[in-house]
């Protein structure tokens, strides 16, 4: 039994893996054949797929099992791996921090993810704030979905604007819109199948391998659902798309707020963050900390790496992340991712 869970976790690995790899490839592609910018192909097409595992698993947690902390945790524990992925990406960049070669354009996202991770926080500790609320929904919910639309206009704004500036890279003639928006398709429908799947196989493997699922189970649930962030990311960096890589996981983060509003219409016990432990802010408040640190970053620019390994702000991240997995270990709440 726990042999066959160890292969059902290889294999979705596996499949996550190579088909995040190709998910970021063509959307590479289909980002200079639109004249579209990485960063606004990394923040809508990459993002929006890789993160469809986060939606089921939310979706199943607030209705199926009933276990809002479950969602939460997840969420946010997926934001604060997000972050952490730009040291892994740092660190895998030998060329020159990787801060000096992303795109500025990273910062208006990284705002727009301040913005609403920091309202999720705060209507996390306010009783008032969620006392607040439409019907069954609290009021931070529309205002999460607004602040959204208003970000992808103003990411979309910005992107059109570099891509006219900007000189096309014809990198790939060989391949067509049509094409690479084919494959790009089939590719995401696999990393959406194996990472819809994954999460309950991570739950699996910690019971069978007696795994407390308090905290354990919903640290691998988290993990488990950024993999498909995790697979692109490092894929798109194994192409040189910095900026798809960067504008992923940053739109990872503002479409997992978003997942978050979502769960909460579907939750029907009343809003949905009224109904959590407030130990969830502690990943909150880590992915403002790290969220701040990669904007440092990316407008210092810094040319120095630590021991000529990683840069100074990454360095920032990994401590955060340990940190932060560090105090929910202590508190007993999972989702750390």
């Amino acid at each position: 039994m726990v042999i066959v869970v160890w292969l059902e976790f290889l294999v979705c690995s596996a499949l996550i893996a190579t088909s995040g790899y190709y998910l970021a490839r063509y959307g590479d592609v289909i980002a200079e054949k639109t004249k579209l910018g990485g960063a606004w192909i990394g923040l809508i097409l990459v993002a929006t797929v890789t993160s469809l595992p986060e939606l089921a698993t939310g979706l199943s947690s607030v209705t199926i099992a009933g276990a809002p902390d479950i969602a939460v945790g997840d969420l946010l524990g997926s934001c604060v791996f997000n972050l952490a992925m730009i040291a892994v990406l740092d660190f895998l960049y030998r060329e020159m921090p990787i801060y000096r070669k992303a795109s500025n354009g990273h910062i208006l996202s990284a705002g727009f993810s301040s913005i609403l991770i920091g309202l999720v926080i705060f209507s996390l500790i306010s009783g008032e704030a969620t006392a607040l609320r439409l019907g069954h929904v609290g009021i931070y919910t529309p205002a999460i979905f607004l602040l959204y639309l208003v970000a992808i206009r103003a990411i979309y704004l910005q992107e059109s604007t570099l891509a006219v500036a900007l000189p096309a890279d014809e990198k790939y003639q060989h391949i067509t819109l049509k094409q690479a928006a084919q494959r790009y398709a089939l590719n995401g429908m696999v990393v959406v199948a194996a990472g819809i799947a994954m999460p309950f196989v991570a739950l699996q493997l910690a019971q069978v391998m007696g795994w407390g699922q308090s905290f354990v189970g919903t640290m691998l649930v988290a993990a488990a659902t950024s993999l498909p962030e995790a697979a692109s990311t490092i894929g798109a960096l194994r192409i040189g798309a910095i900026d798809l890589a960067i504008g992923n996981l940053f739109g990872s983060n503002l479409f997992n707020i978003l997942i978050l509003g979502i769960d909460d219409v579907a939750y029907v016990h009343g809003p949905l963050l009224s109904n959590i432990s407030q130990a969830h802010a502690v990943s909150g408040i880590s992915a403002l900390i790290m969220t701040g640190a990669a904007v440092v970053g990316l407008h210092y620019r810094p040319e120095t790496r630590v021991l000529r390994i990683v840069g100074w702000v990454s360095l920032g991240l990994v401590l955060t992340y340990i940190l932060n997995s560090l105090v929910l270990f202590l508190r007993g709440v999972g989702g750390t991712g």
